[in-house]
């Protein structure tokens, strides 16, 4: 018998680690070696090389984000596969998780077998992805000109949480007048003329996060 997919369960809520211990536990081929409450311990305990697959959830509250830490592990030598299990879909999101190095990325109302088997897929070093997300990147390719980068994403989601352009430029250590070219560039793409209005549309689109 092979060995089992070792599993680090990182997520800061009790409870969802409890019910993915629960689901987990139930496949023979899997084997949870340990949990993580922050994304910093997440990245510690991956660095031991005792696990196969981090399944990484993108927001913990105070501290690093989740696509920071996929990207802290991803880099180093003989990582472990993270596979992203969250609640948000939008495209900064997928975007920020799939270039931080994630090998998939599932959202938290996925069935227990869609879970199982993205787990698999993960550990084989193929890429796993919900039905949702991966139709999100497809329409992402069809419309190229269309599409906001992820920079312009991070700038107008920093908009959306009431930012000013000082403080965009502050946080993204970007100069305040390349802030401002990007809100040029997002105004034409989505077809507004106000911060009001292209937070109102990114947000309908699912480009932000509510």
């Amino acid at each position: 018998m092979s060995a089992p997919i070792r599993l680090l369960l990182a997520d800061d809520h009790p409870v969802v680690r409890a019910g993915l211990r629960a689901v987990l536990d139930a496949e023979p081929d899997f084997e949870i070696v340990a949990e993580a409450a922050t994304a910093e311990r997440a990245v510690a305990l991956a660095a031991t090389g005792a696990c196969d697959v981090v399944l990484m959830d993108l927001q913990f509250g105070e501290g690093m984000h989740g696509s920071e830490a996929t990207a802290a592990i991803t880099a180093a030598a003989d990582a472990p596969r993270v596979l992203i299990l969250t609640t948000y879909e939008s495209d900064a999101d997928i975007l920020a998780a799939v270039e931080a190095g994630a090998g998939g990325y599932l959202l938290k109302d996925a069935p227990p077998e869609e879970l199982a088997a993205a787990v698999r897929t993960a550990a084989a070093g193929r890429s796993a992805l919900a039905p949702a997300v991966a139709h999100r990147l497809m329409d992402r390719m069809r419309t190229p000109a269309q599409a906001l980068t992820r920079r312009e994403l991070e700038v107008l989601q920093l908009v959306g949480e009431g930012l000013s352009n000082q403080q965009i430029s502050k946080r993204l250590f970007l100069s305040q007048a390349t802030v401002k070219s990007h809100l040029v560039h997002i105004y034409a793409k989505l077809g507004v003329d106000s911060r009001t209005s292209a937070v109102a549309a990114a947000t309908a689109r699912r480009l932000i996060r509510r």
